[in-house]
């Protein structure tokens, strides 16, 4: 049966999918198939549409079935998908020669492959503002189209320099589609990328200093590479099937140790290694409704206000945890885990008034106090601290206390709650790369300063307030952040207001689909924390918690990023296999009249986990 099944592949179906036009629509059924298939060979008696024979179960064991299923979407993604590969290689580091284009150039390949050309054929001169600075001229770009960029780019000049390549076409010009940081005498790699809202014939990049001021710019290697929507989402799914789960193989035995073979197996998955959560308020305090649709579905949550200093101590010397301690109650009742936001906050806007009118000596009397209450109240609590938030855009404590003043909270934080991962956190990080406070590069020197001088900052936070949100963007942003090795979180997800709340799901999808395919995110923190006069900027629920648009999105996504329930029985080695999703989970073994309950946990890996169930005589 297995031979006849890889003849008719090979012989049949794949020389049907040569066909670059049949691939989009064969490829989803075949996968489809393989399924079926699959499943149908481990549980003959749950479909009338049987492919088993009376001695296939002892003839195919179940790991060739597994291999043979797992071989048919390799092949399927390499002489079938004859699309690109997504390149997550990112470079932080100034080098001395710039490396080879990411896809050898992709749609802008040089005749000139090695060494790279500096100033090739391919950039010519673009002026903007009387200026005249490097550009590339493109043909033939396609609406929805999503385009990865990236270049090396070297300033003369000046010792650095802010670089933004911007892309201009027939009817739009779209300011900012990648930055770096560029220095003098070595190479700097950009990396970024744009989706067109329309087509377009004739487009260009060009490269300017961010200030607008003269500067001479060179550029070397670059690369433009189209992915398709389908593509994209082709390249998304592999990373999740290669990062978010893993293959496992349950061995079942008696009590001497030999292998049972047509044990019934039942796994369920009861909780997540990917923590996906949102912000709550005070607001859910007593509304059992808010309070059951959050649980079903979350299993992180962060305080959107009730943290923050302005709330703990409104008054000097006033300090008051009373609501914060009932929301940290809630959600330690419902096993669910909780970030600490914020310790500071470098915006004046959102400190107490009276912080405002302290002098130095008086403000870091007051700084100490909130530490030194905060953390002594919640030690331990909070899995992760957002010590100085916002600190690439605002500096209130540094402009009155001294260039140290950060260095000296995370510091005190790390002595106060050392178990608790302190992070940094801002907007328009990964939103944009218009923002020139808070350009990736600008966020990943600031690390860096932190940990020269010996500050234990290890998670970075990204906001994610999107408008529109620009995926390639999003994934060139995390692929350069993740040079540092950091865990990686986005932690205030929306989208604005401003956007209908149909496209707010739409969008939203986007975004979450580019955090949990990227292997360097940890988690995602929504921003949707429930009042009756409306959310922030993008509510999941209507006030009768029917879910909207983008709380339509979170429960597909939810049950999608799951292991469904999964039966099976062991094949003539006493072994059943399957892929699942990352986390905890239950199983329940039945062999003749013994019964046994057992739990397991999948954490990240490349090769098959095995766990071995003994069944007692007295099971």
């Amino acid at each position: 049966m297995l031979l006849n099944l890889s003849t008719t592949y090979l012989f049949v179906v794949y020389p049907f999918l040569q066909s670059r036009v049949l691939c989009d629509t064969v490829l989803p059924f075949l996968l489809y198939l393989s399924s079926l298939l699959f499943f149908t060979f481990h549980n003959p008696f749950s479909s009338p549409f049987s492919l088993m024979t009376p001695r296939m179960q002892q003839d195919i064991p179940s790991y060739v079935l597994i291999l043979f299923f797992l071989l048919i979407p390799t092949s399927l993604v390499s002489p079938l998908y004859d699309g690109p590969l997504y390149d997550f290689t990112a470079y932080t580091e100034c080098k001395e020669k710039p490396e080879e284009p990411l896809y050898g150039g992709g749609v802008l390949k040089s005749e000139q492959q090695s060494p790279p050309a500096v100033q090739d054929n391919i950039v010519s001169s673009y002026v903007v503002n009387n200026i005249y600075v490097p550009s590339l001229v493109l043909h033939n770009l396609t609406q929805g189209t999503l385009y990865t960029f990236s270049a090396w780019v070297r300033v003369k000049g000046s010792s650095s320099a802010m670089i933004r390549a911007t892309l201009e076409t027939e009817k739009e010009t779209y300011d900012c589609i990648g930055t770096v940081s560029a220095k003098l005498g070595c190479w700097s790699f950009l990396k970024g990328g744009f989706v067109l809202n329309w087509s377009s014939n004739l487009s260009i990049i060009f490269f300017q200093n961010a200030d607008g001021k003269d500067i001479n710019i060179e550029v070397a290697s670059p690369s433009l590479q189209p992915f398709s929507k389908q593509q994209w989402e082709i390249n998304q799914q592999y990373m999740i099937n290669t990062k978010r789960k893993r293959a496992v193989t349950i061995h079942v035995s008696d009590n001497n140790g030999r292998r049972l073979q047509g044990a019934s197996i039942c796994i369920e998955q009861i909780s997540k290694e990917f923590l996906f959560g949102s912000a709550i308020a005070h607001t859910i305090l007593g509304n059992v409704p808010y309070q059951n649709w959050f649980v079903k579905r979350f299993n992180a949550a962060v305080f959107e206000n009730e943290l923050k200093w302005y709330a703990t101590e409104p008054d000097e010397g006033k300090v008051n945890y009373t609501i914060s301690d009932q929301m940290l109650q809630f959600v330690r009742t419902k096993n669910i885990v909780a970030r600490g936001h914020n310790i500071f906050w470098e915006d004046p806007k959102y400190n107490p008034p009276w912080v405002l009118n302290l002098t130095g000596p008086q403000l870091q009397s007051a700084v100490n106090s909130r530490i030194q209450s905060l953390m002594s109240q919640y030690r331990n609590e909070f899995i992760h601290w957002d010590v100085s938030n916002e600190m690439l855009h605002f500096d209130f404590y540094e402009q009155r206390l001294g260039s140290d003043a950060t260095l000296h909270f995370f510091e005190t934080a790390h002595e106060s709650d050392p178990l608790s991962t302190l992070f940094m956190n801002d907007f328009n990080v990964v939103e944009t790369c218009s923002d020139v406070n808070s350009t990736v590069d600008a966020y990943i020197s600031r690390i860096r300063e932190l940990r020269r001088n010996g500050i234990f900052m290890d998670g970075i936070g990204l906001e994610g307030h999107f408008t529109i949100p620009n995926p390639p963007l999003i994934r060139a942003i995390l692929d350069k952040l993740a040079t540092l090795g950091l865990p990686i979180w986005l932690t205030e997800v929306d989208i604005s207001k401003t956007i209908d709340t149909d496209s707010q799901g739409d969008y939203l999808e986007q975004v979450l689909r580019e955090g949990f395919s990227h292997p360097s995110v940890n988690g995602i923190m929504l921003w949707t924390a429930y009042h009756p006069n409306g959310c922030y900027q993008m509510c999941l629920t209507d006030k009768n918690f029917k879910n909207l648009a983008a709380g339509d999105v979170v429960d597909k996504l939810l049950q999608e990023w799951k292991t469904g329930r999964v039966e099976g029985v062991t094949d003539v080695h006493g072994s059943y296999s399957f892929h699942g999703f990352l986390g905890e989970y239950t199983v329940t073994v039945n062999y003749g009249n013994r019964t046994t309950h057992s739990t397991f946990s999948l954490s990240r890996g490349q090769e098959t986990e095995h766990f071995t169930i003994t069944l007692s005589s007295n099971s």
